[in-house]
């Protein structure tokens, strides 16, 4: 998937070539806000991913870097997806489209709160989310290291 050639040079496409589907941006929302790490984590979200889908997905974003596929440090049988800094750099863009959605999709069901702590320092609010997905991954990485000896 990574060798797929792009559209054009245009940055918006070649972000679009790697993101650019509802299935993949679920997935990267779901490691950004929801903290999910694991298959089956993925698969209890409330959009019902289905399995194949998830699955290819899931390489997609390993493929390109912006999550790390891991064997769980504390049970070796499963699998854990760690963020990237190329994942953590997408926190912005996660939020403006929840921030967007918030606002022109009455359907949505975005916590209030999230929506508010965002609008009012947006600077600050994805600073303390980075800090919190770099925080878990250090700690993945203690655990792992652990492991190993």
């Amino acid at each position: 998937m990574m060798n797929q050639i792009s559209r054009s040079s245009c940055p918006i496409s070649c972000a679009l070539d790697i993101l650019g589907d509802k299935w993949t941006l679920l997935v990267v929302r779901d490691i950004i806000l929801r903290h999910k790490r694991y298959f089956g984590d993925f698969q209890n979200s409330p959009e019902k991913i289905a399995t194949n889908i998830l699955s290819d997905r899931l390489k997609k974003l390993e493929e390109n870097h912006i999550l790390l596929r891991r064997r769980d440090p504390i049970n070796a049988r499963k699998v854990i997806y760690i963020p990237t800094e190329k994942c953590l750099d997408l926190v912005p863009t996660v939020m403006e489209l929840l921030r967007w959605g918030a606002k022109y999709a009455p359907e949505s069901n975005a916590h209030e709160s999230l929506v508010q702590r965002f609008e009012q320092d947006p600077v600050e609010f994805m600073a303390e989310i980075r800090r919190s997905l770099h925080k878990e991954n250090e700690a993945n990485k203690e655990m792992e290291g652990r492991c190993l000896l």
